[in-house]
């Protein structure tokens, strides 16, 4: 079974729920708050790019997020960023943190392979080019 859209949606709804949680960071006023939170908008935006277009250099500069594991443990990291003292930070947090657990446990199902957008095009992980 081809769970290609089922993974694109929630991809989708994880990029935007990582930008939600980092306009949410702004409602603390602190200078770390925003560098945080500017940082977890781009990592959302990025995730919602890579859903639609992926960039050449992309597999050279981020090949982890070519595997369900490598972008579980990126997942998790960015929830675990946007758990803070706010419902929304909490909520937001969560929800990405729990995909990005789901994803690493995909990672050891070898009967679900991982969508096309999520396979490295330009060869094996951590492989040189020539």
């Amino acid at each position: 079974m081809d769970y290609s859209n089922i993974f694109r949606l929630v991809n989708l709804a994880v990029g935007g729920v990582m930008i939600l949680g980092g306009i949410a960071q702004f409602f603390h006023i602190s200078f770390q708050s925003a560098i945080v939170g500017c940082y977890v908008i781009v990592f959302g935006a990025a995730t919602l790019l890579l859903e639609f277009q992926i960039p050449p250099y992309m597999s050279r500069w981020a090949p982890f997020l070519f595997s369900f594991l490598g972008r579980g443990i990126f997942y998790i990291f960015i929830g675990s960023i946007l758990l803070r003292d706010l419902v929304l930070q909490i909520v937001a947090g969560s929800i990405v943190g729990v995909v990005g657990v789901a994803y690493v446990a995909l990672e050891y199902v070898p009967s679900i392979e991982p969508p096309q957008n999520m396979r490295d095009a330009g060869g094996e992980w951590g492989a040189e080019q020539i």
